[in-house]
């Protein structure tokens, strides 16, 4: 039967087990891990914005009376 994993963190490359931090270090990582999460989405909304950018330019252009 498989062992179950305690749960981990790795900072600066040492590993520590979550249920011995303390609850100020648990809260700092759980804040920390939100940051990095709503960091990734609003990667991933720029990313759909600067796309929706060409794709409007493109149609401005496409709209523009020949020169």
């Amino acid at each position: 039967m498989a062992e179950q994993q305690e749960a981990k963190v790795n900072i600066d490359g040492v590993e520590y087990l979550i249920k011995d931090l303390s609850d100020e270090a648990k809260g700092q990582l759980q804040s920390l891990q939100f940051v990095e999460s709503e960091l990734a989405r609003l990667k991933a909304q720029v990313a759909i914005t600067s796309t929706a950018k060409i794709a409007y330019q493109a149609g401005l252009k496409a709209a523009l009376p020949e020169a």
